[in-house]
């Protein structure tokens, strides 16, 4: 008798710590998806670049599946916040479980094979430009994800939804509106929150500044020398300068600690004659715009066309105007006889450029390097 009876208080201790954990795991797992999803939905075309770095990064017939990064963007964000918001509200509650658990059995083992290959992708755009973590940090992460996904396998006769069938039919179908509706605007326009470095407001130069005495990135650089048939290896201390018996062979430089890495780290401007003229920029305490146009060749020549018109109202008030681009000299040279522009064209990095604005073309506007004002070209 008292065994029985200490086996069913037992019971009803683990069927209490369940009843507490069961929404609990839920909410959180809703959570995660929800954000997921949302800063992914509102960056349509971050997420578009990350598909294209992978596929690009796997090499091989990869490369031929970055024609559909974009509509594999608003897909994937779309599912994680389907998944995410029908956990919240519980409906479908198998359906949703079953989703969730495909969703982590790609990505667990995907985020592993990126974390092991470390100089594959720099992060996994898991969280957008909301929140980057290393490669491992999101395996872990996903780890315990998929732990939680399968407890609620587990459990889910226990989950009970409040809304009827019809309802839950008509609240599936908004959400996935609502996925789509959020990737389709910020697309057309831009992300409705800018969580990269380039917001309006930030002030560039002072996002360049590295504090003093901040830790710099540490490098250990190999070289390897051979002599007499034998090959040898030596560091920056005790490599063999100015001694002809040596000959070089190779080199090799490993990132060895990562120190303070400013905001903006990466803004150059060149000009036509490959000048750098990012001081002179930003030190303009006047207005300036900035056109950004990556790529002329993806770039749309009706907002190229409308630019101009802006192009030309400055020069009529005094406010400076450039294009920066990272196409090639003679890309620029077709692109203004095909669609008559006259605005001046300077160069900078295409990573750069697509981080700046969501946009091709995009129109920023700065005053003494700050930061007052973006456009997309839909928007001018």
């Amino acid at each position: 008798m008292k065994s029985t009876y200490r086996n069913t208080k037992k019971n009803e201790v683990i069927e209490k710590v369940i009843n507490i954990l069961l929404p609990v795991v839920r909410i959180l797992l809703g959570l995660v998806f929800l954000f997921s999803g949302f800063v992914k939905a509102i960056d349509p075309l971050g997420s578009t670049y990350k598909f294209d770095d992978y596929f690009v990064a796997f090499g091989g017939f990869f490369h031929v599946f970055t024609a559909i990064s974009f509509p594999l963007a608003i897909l994937l964000s779309t599912i994680e916040l389907v998944i995410g918001l029908s956990l919240l509200f519980k409906l479908y509650i198998r359906i949703t479980n079953l989703m969730a658990l495909l969703f982590m059995l790609v990505m667990t083992p995907l985020t592993l094979y990126i974390a092991i290959k470390e100089n594959l992708v720099s992060d996994c755009g898991c969280f957008g430009d909301a929140l980057v973590i290393s490669n491992w940090a999101t395996f872990y992460k996903n780890l315990v994800l998929i732990s939680m996904v399968i407890f609620l396998l587990f459990y889910q006769k226990q989950i009970h939804s409040f809304f009827t069938k019809i309802s839950q039919r008509v609240l599936f179908s908004f959400f996935i509106l609502i996925g789509v509706g959020l990737s389709v605007y910020s697309y057309r326009h831009l992300p409705l929150i800018d969580f990269r470095p380039y917001k309006v407001g930030v002030n560039i130069p002072k996002a360049m500044e590295i504090p003093e005495g901040a830790k710099l990135d540490e490098y250990q650089t190999t070289f390897f020398y051979q002599k007499d048939g034998i090959q040898k290896e030596f560091t920056l201390e005790n490599y063999p300068k100015g001694d002809s018996t040596w000959k070089f062979v190779d080199q090799k430089t490993v990132l060895i600690s990562k120190g303070f890495k400013a905001p903006i780290h990466d803004f150059t401007i060149l000009d036509p004659n490959y000048e750098d003229i990012t001081g002179d920029v930003l030190e303009n305490n006047g207005k300036t715009y900035l056109l950004i146009m990556y790529d002329l060749n993806e770039s749309s020549e009706k907002g190229a066309i409308n630019a101009e018109k802006i192009y030309q109202e400055s020069l009529l008030n005094g406010t400076k105007f450039m294009v920066l681009t990272a196409s090639s000299d003679d890309d620029i040279e077709n692109f203004k006889t095909k669609t008559k522009v006259t605005y001046p064209f300077c160069k900078t990095d295409p990573i750069t450029l697509k981080t700046i604005v969501r946009a091709n073309p995009g129109l920023v506007l700065i005053e003494a390097g700050t930061i007052i004002g973006k456009w997309n070209w839909r928007d001018f």
